[in-house]
């Protein structure tokens, strides 16, 4: 496993959710036009329609319808409960992390937390809060943002700020109709594309998006910042540290980086849409090419800045 956890760091579990097996459809959402939908929002949002936003779109499938640690001599696992399942019941330290990857799940989940906690005030003068959830499930779910199945990607919903996903996606629907790679370091850049939507969400990103197809569409836009987002915390993913100041990731290699990049790649619009058989469509595209998905997120992993992975402000992507 290239990405090595240490196994002094205690994991905190009190954010991580499992709802386990449950049967039922997307109530239409899996199976629709790949169009991001929207959640009302209220509080300082004003209750403007915010994109829901989703690492990948699949062009036939369907796409998306859309606390502190606790300290301790062993991983902290405050943040990661388990939910209605016992699936992340074993989960404490870092090497539990090295052993499963259910384990490696909550200690990525950890390290973002801990990289945006110090990062977001610092770069952008805005507070941070945690995400509420991470929430794994298998067959479909509920949440705030309306009824997710298998074939919908991982996505942060706005609504609940709960980050959603399916595990069977990986293997099933990246690696097996998309061609994306396998690999260590594949789900901790979808969890930080992810996460990245919740950082936007905090600064009132998601407020700015009004247009949702094209080559530079505000929705190109949001997920192309993610990516890059995505890409700044890989840069400083060995610094980050549990409540006790245990270093949470140790390494993170040019295999690891290999992994990503091929993961940004296979996600791109233009990909997708080769991909089903499709001809490539630019003026449908709601994420960003693949190549412009692989070098924002070397943006952000070479120069660790939020004004770098401004998108909206760019030119040219």
């Amino acid at each position: 496993m290239p990405v090595r956890f240490n196994p002094k760091a205690r994991l905190d579990r009190s954010r991580v959710s499992d709802s386990g097996r449950r049967g039922g459809g997307a109530g239409g959402s899996g199976m629709r036009l790949p169009i991001p939908g929207g959640a009302k929002a209220g509080g300082g949002i004003g209750g403007l329609v915010l994109v829901i936003v989703v690492i990948v779109l699949i062009q036939v499938l369907g796409g998306d319808p859309a606390g502190s640690p606790s300290s301790g001599d062993s991983l902290d696992t405050s943040r990661v409960d388990g939910g209605e399942s016992d699936r992340y019941a074993n989960c404490q330290t870092g090497e539990d992390a090295n052993q499963d990857a259910d384990c490696a799940r909550i200690a990525v989940e950890n390290s973002l937390t801990d990289y945006w906690n110090d990062t977001l005030q610092s770069q952008s003068g805005v507070s941070f809060t945690p995400e509420k959830g991470l929430a794994t499930f298998s067959g479909a779910t509920s949440t705030g943002c309306g009824q997710a199945s298998s074939q919908v990607g991982p996505f942060y919903c706005p609504a609940d700020r709960i980050i959603y996903l399916d595990t069977t996606f990986f293997q099933d629907v990246l690696q097996g109709q998309l061609g994306g790679p396998a690999g260590d370091f594949v789900e901790p850049y979808v969890l930080a594309h992810e996460y990245g939507h919740h950082i936007q969400n905090l600064t009132g990103t998601m407020g700015k998006v009004r247009t949702q197809q094209g080559p530079e569409s505000d929705s190109v836009r949001l997920e192309l910042q993610a990516d890059c987002y995505a890409g700044m915390w890989a840069r400083a993913a060995t610094s980050t540290e549990d409540a006790s100041g245990q270093t949470l990731i140790t390494d993170v290699t040019e295999q690891d980086m290999a992994e990503a990049l091929a993961a940004a790649k296979s996600v791109g619009d233009d990909r997708i849409q080769q991909q089903s058989g499709g001809r490539v469509d630019p003026e449908s595209w709601t994420h960003g090419s693949a190549e412009e998905r692989q070098r924002w997120f070397q943006t952000g992993y070479q120069q660790g800045s939020m004004d770098a992975c401004d998108t909206f402000s760019a030119s040219q992507l």
